[in-house]
């Protein structure tokens, strides 16, 4: 593994796990700084910053070469960031260790349900990844956005007839998750094969929040393994069908490697069954999974631990039956978009609570971010114009919605902070922007790319009054001049 520690400061905030507990208590010394963890240039995903981050002359912090005051000042807040150096790490990183680790072909697919864009897909598709789609936006995003036909899976456990139609029409590989799948396809009646992928549930179960847990018997996702050998033999008597591949996932922010090891074997066997049934299944596809660092003691493994046992044990699941190697597919979507995400909001009012707790309320909150909410998620954060200011204070950090868990980060320590200052929020470039929300009628946020000291708008800022231009206002109900 190729690590260096990062040049910037000693620096001034925590992360929220780390933070002492009490309204203004003072914050926990001992606990490592963001900018004290060690930085992995060759596994972004083991960062608690993206790669560019630094501090710059004015004693700012800065990634992709702009201070993120500027960012802020330039495009307003909540503001989504994204370095394209760390997405392009990132997707290297993907890349070449399949090259290094796996003897056969082998391609990774981008996860876009983590963040969907045009910018991104074109992005992920230039370094030659391909992706994974499960609705028809995000799938005409794909399209739009430069991404090959031949190189988007199309997933989903209860796609409608239009969906399927897209996908078949466009080229796209379809992974059927469902006999409802199988029925609509069959209505189609398509006249020329359509390329299917299998998935089914493994039965693996891992240590992440239960909402994420995708690889348990327990779950909406995926044929069961006794359905495995007789959807294969109906799929053998539709002569509209090729099956190329099989999926099987087993969840998300997944730190272990053994069930991603575990996995292989049933993958292996259900191949072996396809196959001795006469279905030409040149792919295997393991998913995704891999976790992130979020806070300083989050300890995830690198990209390419990960993809060094799932490929090795794909080879020996296939050696001890006898198997010829399938091309290796695997899926990551947060552990390529997240580091690459900074949000920076401007911090308003405070509200001190003598002996419980102080709150510094920010301009977002959960409609732009709705993980802690909603999955309790932890995130690490600091003063983007003064990140050397000594953390002397412990606030619980809160959004602007009418929620009172509408909370970004509990017990966070900070630099006593003011209003109009600019709080930077790492590792939200996953699964913020795409789970971004209206609620109490708030516009969603502007995306920027940034590298080599440019910024690109690749997401316009939504404006309230666009907020009504889906609603109608039935003629009865106008009111009378």
């Amino acid at each position: 593994m190729s690590s260096s520690t990062a040049s910037a400061p000693s620096g001034a905030a925590i992360s929220a796990d780390a933070a002492g507990a009490g309204a203004g208590s003072p914050a926990a010394t001992s606990a490592p700084r963001p900018f004290e963890v060690e930085r992995d240039a060759a596994s972004p995903n083991r960062n608690l910053t993206p790669l560019t981050t630094r501090i710059d002359g004015q004693g700012q912090l800065e990634v992709g070469g702009i201070a993120l005051g500027e960012l802020a000042r330039r495009y307003g807040t909540p503001l989504y960031v994204l370095d394209e150096a760390t997405l392009r790490g990132t997707c290297a990183a993907y890349r070449d260790a399949l090259a290094a680790h796996y003897p056969g072909e082998a391609l990774a697919l981008y996860a876009s349900k983590a963040n969907s864009s045009l910018a991104i897909t074109a992005l992920v598709a230039s370094e030659g990844l391909g992706l994974d789609a499960v609705s028809a936006g995000e799938l005409l995003t794909a399209l739009d956005g430069g991404m090959a036909p031949d190189r988007i899976v199309f997933h989903g456990n209860n796609k409608s007839l239009e969906e399927l139609d897209l996908a078949v029409q466009r080229g796209v590989t379809v992974v059927v998750d469902n006999w409802f799948d199988l029925e609509n396809l069959a209505a189609l009646a398509p006249t020329a094969p359509v390329n299917l992928m299998l998935r089914f549930t493994p039965g693996i179960e891992c240590h992440t929040h239960e909402y994420i847990r995708t690889g348990h018997l327990d779950s909406k996702f995926g044929f069961d393994p006794d359905q495995l050998e007789p959807v294969l033999k109906h799929l053998a008597g539709c002569p509209w069908a090729r099956l190329s591949g099989l999926h099987a996932h087993i969840g998300s922010q997944i730190f272990e490697l053994q069930p991603h090891h575990d996995l292989a074997a049933v993958l292996a066997d259900a191949l072996a069954l396809a196959r001795s049934l006469g279905h030409p299944v040149t792919d295997l596809n393991v998913g995704g999974g891999l976790g992130i660092r979020y806070v300083a003691s989050d300890d995830p493994p690198s990209i390419q631990q990960w993809v060094r046992t799932v490929a090795e044990a794909v080879v020996a699941a296939c050696q001890a039956r006898g198997l010829e190697l399938p091309r290796l597919l695997c899926e990551p979507g947060r552990s390529l978009v997240a580091t690459a995400g900074v949000t920076l909001y401007t911090v308003g009012s405070r509200k001190e609570i003598p002996g419980i707790r102080t709150y510094l309320s920010v301009d977002g909150g959960m409609s732009d971010n709705p993980r802690p909410i909603t999955y309790q998620s932890r995130y690490t954060a600091l003063l983007a114009e003064r990140p050397e200011a000594e953390a002397s204070e412990t606030v619980t950090v809160a959004g602007k919605h009418c929620e009172s868990g509408d909370v970004l980060l509990k017990d966070l320590a900070l630099p006593p902070a003011t209003s109009g200052e600019v709080l930077a929020v790492f590792a939200t470039g996953a699964y913020n922007a795409s789970m971004a929300s209206n609620y109490n009628r708030i516009p969603r946020p502007a995306t920027v790319l940034v590298g080599d000291g440019q910024a690109d708008l690749v997401q316009r800022r939504e404006r309230p009054e666009e907020l009504l231009r889906y609603d109608v206002l039935p003629e009865r109900l106008r009111p009378v001049a």
